[in-house]
């Protein structure tokens, strides 16, 4: 059985039946469809028109137009209602260790992979002073944007950001506590290999977690963007439409994590804009923590 959306028909060679279902907390609408032996062909036709082909972004974003951009006002507001919820899960998760002495509920090191202007790495440390985190970002100005809110807020023994090439880390194996990445993923043209980074870098016990934009289906599209992208205007509002474009599916993501060494991650939705994965750290027999 398969599913198309509910503007299609019954035909001759086979039967549509209307149902209801829920998705990601929210009700859809499908119809079934079970086509007969003679129209077995019909289901991968469908569904290859119905995918919205994925087009790829540029790797880098940081160009000075981009950068402010991203940091204006309006886009601001949007983005960090965002990634506060990405930051609550972190902190939910608390330390794998112990929290900080000072009852911070995440203590150890903190890597983002794609920080951009150091948003939600910032986040974190003014929330948990026993942790100490690192940002790195491919676009020197991005990196410059983070460094100086670092600097703005006292921040700078604490938060650190490079310009760094996500598939090639310069950290040794198993050092951090906690890595995660924020809106990164729709730029990879290899994720596998940043995927296997991040597994390399993050200790047995630690929390590797991933999460960015979702495409939507061929016909969903042009109101998805319309929709969840009405906070944006000028040229943050085509690189929302060109970020959405250039996402993965739930499908993909899971291929694509098969093929890493986080074959045992996790993957989740977050509302209908977001997807991504989660991979929790091992711990010891007898249900303590891992040291």
């Amino acid at each position: 059985m398969w599913f198309l959306p509910a503007d299609y028909h019954a035909t001759k060679s086979g039967e549509c039946k209307e149902f209801r279902v829920t998705v990601a907390g929210q009700p859809a609408h499908y119809l079934s469809y079970e086509p007969c032996a003679a129209s077995a062909i019909m289901p991968s036709i469908a569904m290859g028109w119905l995918t919205l082909p994925r087009k790829p972004e540029p790797e880098v974003m940081g160009e000075a137009d981009e950068v402010e951009a991203y940091a204006s006002a309006a886009a601001q507001a949007y983005l960090d209602s965002v990634d506060n919820t990405l930051v609550a899960q972190v902190l939910s998760e608390g330390s794998p260790n112990t929290p900080g002495v000072d009852g911070s509920p995440l203590s150890g090191w903190l890597l983002d992979i794609g920080a951009g202007p150091g948003g939600i790495p910032l986040k974190i440390v003014r929330r948990c002073r026993s942790l100490c985190a690192v940002g790195v970002d491919r676009s020197l100005n991005m990196v410059r944007a983070a460094r100086k809110t670092a600097a703005e807020e006292g921040l700078r023994e604490r938060a650190f950001f490079f310009v760094a090439d996500a598939a090639r880390l310069s950290f040794p194996d198993a050092f951090f506590d906690f890595v995660l990445s924020n809106s990164l993923l729709h730029h990879l043209s290899d994720p596998v290999e940043v995927f296997n980074e991040m597994a390399r870098v993050a200790k047995p016990s630690g929390l590797v977690l991933l999460r960015d934009l979702c495409r939507p289906s061929r016909l969903a599209f042009p109101l998805h963007v319309r929709w969840f992208g009405r906070y944006y205007s000028g040229l943050m509002s085509k690189l929302y439409f060109d970020s959405v474009r250039a996402a993965y599916t739930d499908r993909e993501l899971a291929e694509l994590l098969r093929r890493s060494a986080l074959a045992d991650a996790r993957v989740f939705f977050h509302g209908r804009t977001h997807l991504g994965f989660i991979r929790r750290g091992s711990q010891p027999k007898g249900g303590a923590p891992a040291k």
